[in-house]
């Protein structure tokens, strides 16, 4: 598998990414663009998949954020989901462009906050020829009321609390006030049920933190991708974690629903054990099969 570095500017700011190829010869490869969920970088426990993806022939653009991993953007770990959706954005277009891809060959990769982001990027873009959303965060309010479900609403008065004094700092000019983006059950953070901080932490990369500014808070209840989801007309799998504590499993279902070509695939498992072991596998190899098809379609409709 062959490394090389790119970047690209989002709305002004410089986002680096990584493009992964099978060798360094082949041209007018099908493309993988790939990003991580939240507060995460695309070095963060990725691997597996990109390897997988590689080994099969394909192309992956792999980037990080604006704010966060090895793109610019201050201050650092600050999240925003439309400032995200414009990186994907941008990504893509860039992808199209770079000499040894098919720019008509090209899947948008997410997963957890990023499988809910590549359906509002494809859904304005329009021309995506398939996406893949692996344990989806599918409805912000409806993870809102997951956190109230399982810590309590006095958790997400903290949470809320905690946001004020961020946007009121970063309003005046002072630094973020950041809180844990995942935390043990009782802790202040954005995902402390049971499973978040032993899930979350390992996959952590060396240019990844366990912190995100607070004011996100106010932003994950209003980006809500399934209202997106019906202008995602190309094939779509979407991959549910059916025991998620962290995006719930019954909106990824809703939003599958929702859009025209959408292919469902269920696993009896919780939101970050999609990471690791026989669900990983199973994962990967539901994927493969369906990049197989798809992409093959596509090339056989342009030849």
């Amino acid at each position: 598998m062959i490394e090389t570095p790119q970047e690209f500017q989002s709305d002004g700011t410089t986002c680096r990414g990584v493009l992964y190829t099978p060798d360094a010869d082949s041209k007018g490869l099908p493309c993988v663009v790939m990003a991580h969920g939240f507060g995460l970088t695309h070095a963060s426990g990725l691997a597996p998949f990109k390897e997988a993806f590689c080994n099969a022939g394909y192309a992956v653009f792999a980037f990080d954020y604006r704010h966060f991993g090895d793109s610019d953007g201050q201050p650092r770990q600050t999240l925003s989901p439309w400032k995200e959706v414009a990186d994907w954005l941008a990504a893509l277009n860039f992808a199209r462009q770079l000499d040894r891809i098919d720019g008509s060959r090209i899947c948008l990769w997410g997963t957890s906050f990023s499988g809910g982001l590549v359906i509002a990027a494809a859904a304005k873009d329009g021309n995506v020829q398939c996406t893949i959303s692996q344990c989806p965060m599918m409805d912000g309010l409806a993870s809102l009321l997951g956190v109230v479900g399982y810590a309590g609403l006095m958790q997400a008065m903290r949470l809320t609390w905690h946001g004020t004094v961020d946007w009121l700092r970063r309003g005046l000019g002072m630094s973020p006030r950041y809180i844990a983006s995942a935390g043990r059950p009782g802790e202040l953070g954005m995902m402390t049920a049971e499973d978040c901080q032993e899930g979350y932490v390992p996959l952590l990369a060396d240019n990844a933190s366990n912190y995100v500014a607070a004011g996100v808070s106010y932003a994950i209840p209003l980006f809500r991708p399934i209202r997106l989801a019906s202008k995602v007309a190309c094939p779509a799998l979407v991959l549910i974690c059916d025991h998620d504590t962290v995006a719930p499993a019954s909106s990824a279902v809703k939003a599958a629903q929702r859009m025209p070509n959408a292919e469902v695939k269920h696993y009896p498992v919780g939101h970050f054990d999609v990471y690791r072991g026989e669900a990983l596998d199973q994962s990967i190899e539901d994927q493969l099969d369906f990049l197989s098809r798809f992409f093959k379609q596509i090339g056989a409709r342009s030849d």
